[in-house]
């Protein structure tokens, strides 16, 4: 087994009485592309910005590549790549331009630099158009220039905070296109936060967190695989008579969240006539269909993922 690159133990941070990262322990191996989804203040920002190195670390151990986050943060700037949520291109600058100043801030000059921004513009489909200027880019070219400003010293780990912010549904496939890439042609690993459900569903491992805890890490698929069977849904005007209801003759318990029903049933379609029956009247409406991740976060929680926005 390798080394793990990112190493987690018994990290916490508080912002005053507001703790928002609790007690976290995990680890990242060498290669993956691992996701933190959560809600908003789930904790997601500040542990990006810890592993960053932008905030230090206060409780617990952080290692990355073996190397203290607390002690050797120079050194573990040099090997890691950050894409922030918000922007960090100039516009008035050509895409070349603004990658020729990431390279000066890590010691890059001469045709040494000149050959990695032709090798990064073209790794992200942008060498046909080193010399326009940025701000006539569309959000998903803007995005690109910068992944190629956050790989330009060639990091060993790449952190992309929310990274999909702003683009449309296409640029998002292209995005996730790139990062695939970067992994398996560089060896790149990668760290992605973000409250997208379907964003969530690339990564190779997925820690999902709540209110700054770890509430579940795995594959998405075997966290999906943990619920099992179908997600049957029910809206109705009384969702409380009816779960009593349901609970009285089918000896089965459902979730309440909002004015619809959940429940996790095994051959979910077999169940659905003899419900309809039972309750004529009290169900407006039903639904059936296999676990997503957006059901591992109501079992763990009780409660809906509101990250959509």
């Amino acid at each position: 087994m390798p080394e793990p690159i990112l190493q987690i133990e018994h990290l916490s941070h508080a912002y005053g009485d507001r703790v928002a990262v609790d007690d976290l322990n995990l680890t990242v191996q060498p290669g993956e592309i691992f996701g933190f989804l959560g809600p908003n203040g789930s904790g997601k920002t500040t542990l990006f910005r810890i592993l960053s190195t932008l905030i230090p670390v206060r409780d617990g151990e952080v290692s990355l590549f073996g190397l203290d986050l607390k002690t050797q943060r120079e050194a573990i700037r040099q090997q890691i790549g950050i894409v922030f949520q918000s922007p960090s291109l100039d516009k008035q600058l050509t895409a070349t331009e603004n990658l020729r100043h990431q390279g000066h801030l890590y010691g890059l000059s001469g045709k040494d630099l000149e050959r990695r921004i032709d090798e990064m513009l073209a790794r992200v489909g942008l060498s046909e158009r080193p010399r326009e200027y940025v701000s006539t880019f569309s959000g998903g070219m803007r995005r690109r220039v910068e992944l190629a400003k956050g790989l330009l010293h060639r990091p060993r780990l790449l952190l992309l905070d929310e990274p999909s912010t702003g683009l449309d549904p296409g640029a998002r496939i292209d995005l996730w296109q790139y990062l695939r890439e970067i992994r398996e042609k560089d060896g790149v690993t990668i760290l992605v936060t973000t409250h997208l459900l379907d964003e969530a569903e690339h990564c190779n491992r997925l820690a999902i967190m709540d209110h700054g805890k770890l509430i579940a890490c795995d594959t998405p698929a075997a966290l999906k695989d943990q619920i099992g069977g179908d997600i049957i849904t029910l809206t109705a005007d009384d969702p409380a008579a009816l779960r009593t209801a349901i609970r009285e003759k089918f000896a089965v318990d459902a979730v309440i969240l909002g004015n619809t029903l959940r429940i996790e049933r095994d051959r979910g379609h077999e169940f659905i006539p003899p419900l309809v029956e039972a309750f004529p009247g009290m169900i407006r409406s039903v639904s059936l269909g296999k676990p997503t991740l957006e059901d591992v976060f109501v079992r763990v929680t009780g409660r809906r993922f509101e990250g959509e926005t």
